[in-house]
């Protein structure tokens, strides 16, 4: 690559790395029309088998609207080894880690989520965007689901 490639690469890596930390943040501030705005227009979240598959960012809204008021107190993400590949100018993805906390407001012991968003990302006119967001689990504690899709660790052998 030559030093242009390099500088635009490293712009793009802070740029998706700020996506990432935005959604948290909107998650975490209750703000779900802000982390709708992240996706781009036909995206889609995977939260687990439990959960149908959310498609478009205006049904992104509103899902997570509905889980902020009648599901979670409080939430907490933390993410951490961002690791991010270019699939071309305009296309990459990333596997990020996470540890979630959740206040529940029903008053259920407060849960805890260990495990990974694996993202795909979009050039758009409006800069990068989340074009699709699948969660997957390593464990978890308290946490009000009971079957999430699994990070693909190898069995030992």
């Amino acid at each position: 690559m030559d030093d242009a490639e390099v500088l635009r690469e490293l712009v793009d890596r802070g740029a998706i790395e700020a996506l990432i930390y935005a959604y948290c943040r909107h998650f975490d501030q209750n703000e779900p029309e802000r982390v709708a705005a992240l996706f781009t227009e036909d995206a889609a979240v995977d939260y687990g088998p439990e959960f149908p598959s959310i498609v478009g960012a205006a049904s992104i809204a509103d899902a997570i609207a509905v889980g902020l008021e009648q599901t979670f107190a409080a939430t907490s993400q933390h993410v951490s080894n961002i690791e991010i590949t270019f699939d071309g100018p305009d296309r990459a993805s990333a596997s990020t880690h996470l540890y979630a906390w959740h206040r529940y407001r029903d008053g259920s012991p407060d849960g805890e989520l260990w495990g990974r968003y694996h993202h795909r990302f979009e050039r758009t006119p409006d800069g990068w965007r989340i074009a699709r967001l699948v969660l997957v689990a390593a464990g978890s504690r308290h946490f009000h689901r009971t079957a999430m899709h699994p990070t693909g660790r190898r069995s030992a052998q």
